[in-house]
């Protein structure tokens, strides 16, 4: 049989969620002046940076000049780039996925 929750147990989850959501407000905020200065990336730099993407989140593992995505871009063109770099669409694997699953 389901036993539905006591009021008591949704006032203490609901002010639980409210402090969380409170407190993740007090995070600090990144300056990151110095990165916005010199070349901006666009679509075929988020295009490089989505393919190596990979490597990357390796790299920065062991050193903290190295990032994923680049501060200094120049937003949507960028982003579209990434996405497409990193086969965020599954413009790879989803051909060989479908024909995979037919078999069965």
């Amino acid at each position: 049989m389901k036993r539905l929750l006591s009021q008591n147990e949704v006032m203490l989850t609901l002010m639980l969620f409210a402090v969380l959501i409170f407190i993740s407000g007090c995070a600090n905020k990144e300056v990151i002046t110095e990165c916005l200065k010199g070349h901006t990336f666009g679509f075929w730099g988020g295009l490089w940076h989505g393919i190596i993407a990979p490597i990357d989140l390796i790299a920065m593992l062991w050193r903290d000049d190295v990032s994923v995505f680049a501060s200094n871009n120049n937003g949507a063109w960028y982003a579209f780039g990434f996405i497409i770099g990193s086969g965020g669409w599954g413009f790879l694997g989803g051909n060989r996925a479908s024909k995979s699953y037919k078999k069965r």
